[in-house]
């Protein structure tokens, strides 16, 4: 896609403009990640989008300190002025998978269990996590959430319909959102709840 913009005459500043044009975030969602982090969550973003669109949407918003890691398709501009959008698996630092919930380019469960492995020991133990979600791919990471965890899939798309379907093989907790203000509700309370627990 990126190479039929470029063919047509469309600049990397033409496509970061179209992203500030269509990419909005509801303001529910900007207090919320603002919220998270100022309580001392560790803000992480597993994402099958791609580097440059990711960065450049939460520049927009003032939001890309608030995360810790990105970890999706990674990005260049070649000597033509080219976005060039690399898989996440099978680029140099990061090989193929086999995983069959997944699409080729990213496996977001081995991501989570490279989260999870990066902790201290200890820290495996006590960190939860709160994972949010709502395409296919969020299914294989859910798998991989523990009872002490929390996942919040948006009701009627892929994620949320795949753990209707399949409700025996979620350990986390599962809270269903439908729209930004109902997710920034209900995050909030987790926050607080995991906040108050764990002091």
């Amino acid at each position: 896609m990126m190479t039929e913009l470029h063919s047509q005459g469309r600049s990397i500043q033409d496509i970061e403009a179209c992203l500030k044009r269509i990419m909005p975030i509801d303001s529910h969602i900007v207090e919320a990640i603002k919220s998270a982090k100022s309580l001392g969550c560790d803000l992480k973003i597993v994402s099958d989008a791609n580097q440059f669109f990711i960065e450049k949407i939460l520049e927009q918003h003032d939001l890309l300190d608030c995360f810790s890691d990105i970890y999706t398709n990674p990005t260049s501009v070649d000597e033509h002025g080219k976005l060039r959008i690399l898989p996440y698996h099978g680029a140099a630092s990061t090989p193929p998978h086999t995983c069959n919930l997944c699409p080729p380019n990213l496996c977001k469960g081995l991501v989570m269990d490279h989260i999870r492995a990066s902790s201290s020991p200890d820290d495996q133990i006590l960190t939860r996590f709160i994972y949010l979600g709502d395409g296919g791919g969020d299914f294989c990471p859910t798998l991989k959430l523990r009872e002490c965890d929390c996942v919040m899939p948006r009701m009627n798309y892929p994620l949320w319909k795949r753990i209707s379907d399949n409700p025996s093989l979620i350990k986390a907790d599962v809270k269903e959102w439908s729209n930004a203000k109902e997710l920034r509700r209900i995050l909030m309370q987790l926050v607080s709840t995991m906040t108050k627990e764990d002091s």
